[in-house]
């Protein structure tokens, strides 16, 4: 019989520690409060780990491995322990080392190679973990304990301070069940909505609620003696490419096609390793096309599939994912999102995200992983990662054409035309210099600036006087952390690709479109582009074979003419949205009304009621096309996902909706009763 390669699967995480020295138990029920709100994340099985000035709890999705994965995994001795959110892709080949190494273990899971690589070489074992993940471990000996991130951000870590406390979770909502946490909204949390039109962390929406950043991780050292803990953020890992001149120039784009072929066939066996059936999205683009026609190729047989369809001739995909699924011989899986699923589902996907979502096609991916869910599966995958890192995005085209404006030397006439774009929005008249601030904070021009960075400079339009002066000198994009020596000696094109990658794909693409909405309904997904041996394969590719004139990912599409039908290999990008724009506001349900009431307006505080009034109404006499009319379309909608995250998480007041904000609702699952009476078996235990 074959051995179990893995024993568990995506899960959730929590915990609380004492900073004071003095060994505190933690309050009695916060720990098992806060693993009860994260239940959908781990339905299958919990665990716990309470020690002198600690308390961590572990939801369990069971997908590998059944019978042995419980959680905390401990080494020999029991001295490191481990609560671990995630999949170590490499798992089979890493425990044969360890075991060469004489390491023993207990369990078929992967989480064990955690605590015996960090018997070996502590904090320098981050070069060893492949895979998505967020984890807490515990070293009795060194006192330690550390909080840590994957590289690109698919599993999130939220971590607050409060007092002496410390507290982490995978959701918010487990700290805020915990007692400890009280849910107050931060400003600055919102400007960076408002800039980034994503939540990339550190900062959250919630005061004092901070993301952990991709690639990090948190040391907590505990004091000897009564002495108080030492809290410290460090960075194991950060988003790298060649200078400028120094990619890949030896090989041929057949030569580079065939390496592409090559490791992304090895990231998709990797992510197929499960002992339940795994299925994938199929949206009838290249990227999740090649990685169902991959998946299908090393399974032998056709891998289900699920898409969304949307009810408009110019947004429906699901006749090329049909294209797709018959050439590999299955039916696809098709659920259908129109405006009014949007609507319907809105408030559910505020709740799964725990911050205001602007992109409401992210309510159409709520709805897949529920439906992946209802059909008794567990694991998805998807193909995120390939635009970030191919140029796949229409900004990257625009600042082409931008580009070629500049045939003269010494007239810049692309950023005259950048500067007359800024005025078409509708913008303050200083507004360029906050562009040039923005631009200094990440190593030069930014083609994602040409597009977000615009819009996000009417912000004026809709933020009251008080939400102004809690945000004026701040840049969002000064908190993200990029080295900024390194960028200014890549390619500016790879310098696109990094902002779009820590901005959009770890905020947005990882956040409300993925691990929220997929671990709502208890789904894991998993993105064979997110590889590491994928991105530092195409991290070295020189940039005409990511775009070549306005032809997207380039390489990707050589390849994929040996595996897909030639009309998907050749067709254009299209950003995939939600039939919900604010012209569809006055249409909506009756929450609309409530939350953009004059009222609701001011009793938040954060916006114009007059303004809002104002626009509802004006901005359809614009153009479609007029940049002005969409950024006033997008202010709209954020407005809306303020007001509807404030309803849901801090005062309950503004509309007749559901609302986690009061006390005593706590703890939240979308599980509902199953959720309420796995609560009372815990606290029993």
């Amino acid at each position: 019989m074959r051995r179990p390669e893995k024993g568990k699967g995506m899960c959730g995480i929590a915990g609380i520690i004492d900073l004071s020295g003095a060994r505190r138990s933690a309050p009695a029920g916060a720990i098992a409060a806060m693993a009860e709100a994260i239940y959908h994340r781990g339905p299958d099985e919990h665990g716990f780990l309470e020690r002198p000035g600690l308390a961590f709890a572990s939801r369990r999705l069971s997908i590998v491995g059944l019978a042995d994965g419980r959680q905390p995994i401990h080494n020999e001795d029991g001295s490191v322990s481990v609560v671990f959110n995630g999949e170590l892709f490499d798992y089979p080949e890493m425990r044969t080392e360890l075991e060469r190494r004489g390491h023993r273990f207990a369990t078929h899971c992967d989480t064990e190679l955690i605590p015996h690589c960090w018997e070996d070489d502590q904090e320098a074992f981050f070069a060893q973990l492949r895979g998505q993940f967020a984890f807490a471990l515990w070293d009795s000996r060194r006192r330690r304990i550390i909080l840590a991130r994957d590289r690109f951000g698919i599993c999130p870590l939220y971590w607050t301070q409060q007092g002496d406390w410390l507290l982490f979770a995978s959701e918010i909502k487990a700290l805020l069940a915990s007692g400890l946490v009280e849910a107050r909204p931060d400003p600055q949390g919102l400007n960076h909505l408002f800039t980034f039109y994503a939540l990339p962390g550190p900062a959250t929406c919630f005061a004092g609620i901070q993301l952990l950043p991709p690639g990090r991780y948190l040391r907590i050292q505990l004091g000897a003696g009564g002495e108080a803990a030492q809290v410290s953020e460090h960075l194991y890992w950060q988003m790298d490419f060649p200078d400028c001149g120094q990619e890949d120039y030896v090989r041929s784009g057949q030569q580079l096609a065939k390496h592409l072929e090559e490791v992304l066939l090895g990231a998709v066996t990797r992510r197929l390793r499960a002992d339940v059936p795994v299925v994938s999205y199929l949206s009838g683009g290249v990227d999740s096309s090649i990685v169902v026609a991959l998946a299908t190729r090393v399974r032998g047989e056709p891998i289900p599939t699920f898409t969304i369809r949307i009810p408009r001739p110019d947004l429906d995909e699901s006749a090329r994912a049909s294209l797709v699924a018959r050439h590999i011989g299955v039916e696809p899986v098709v659920v259908t999102c129109g405006q009014e699923e949007v609507l319907k589902n809105y408030a559910a996907l505020i709740r799964a995200a725990e911050g205001p979502v602007i992109d409401t096609s992210c309510a159409a991916l709520l709805m897949l992983a529920r439906e992946v869910h209802a059909r008794g599966y567990k694991v998805a995958l998807t193909g995120e990662g390939a635009d970030e890192w191919l140029a796949g995005y229409p900004w990257h085209k625009f600042n082409w054409l931008f580009s070629r404006l500049d045939f003269l030397p010494g007239l810049p006439l692309s950023q005259r035309m950048r500067r007359f774009l800024v005025r078409l929005t509708g913008a303050p008249k200083d507004a360029w210099k906050f562009v040039q601030r923005a631009q200094a904070a990440v190593g030069g021009h930014n083609a994602w600036l040409d597009i977000y960075g615009f819009f996000s400079i009417s912000k004026p339009r809709f933020f009251s006087p008080w939400m102004m002066k809690q945000i004026e000198d701040r840049s969002p994009y000064e908190d993200l952390g990029f080295n900024l020596d390194r960028m200014r000696r890549w390619h500016p094109l790879n310098r696109e690709l990094a902002m779009g990658a820590r901005v959009q794909l770890a905020g947005l693409l990882l956040n409300a479109k993925g691990d929220r909405v997929a671990m709502n309904s208890s789904v894991e997904t998993r993105y064979p582009f997110l590889d590491e041996a994928v991105f530092d394969f195409l991290a070295k590719v020189p940039p005409h074979w990511k775009l070549r004139g306005l032809r997207d990912k380039a390489l990707l599409r050589v390849m994929a003419e040996r595996w897909l039908p030639r009309s998907i290999v050749r067709r254009r990008k299209a950003m995939f949205r939600a039939p919900f724009d604010s012209f569809h506001l006055e249409h909506g349900l009756k929450y609309v009304g409530e939350l953009l009431s004059p009222e609701s307006l001011r009793r938040t505080g954060y916006f114009q009621p007059e303004a809002v009034a104002y626009w509802r109404k004006a901005f359809r006499h614009l153009p479609r096309w007029l940049p002005r009319r969409i950024s006033i379309e997008m202010g709209l909608v954020g407005v809306l996902a303020t007001q509807l995250w404030h309803h849901t998480f801090i005062d309950g007041s503004l509309a007749d909706l559901p609302s986690l904000a009061h006390k005593g609702r706590w703890p939240v699952s979308g599980n509902g009763q199953a959720a309420a009476g796995n609560l009372k078996m815990i606290s029993k235990r």
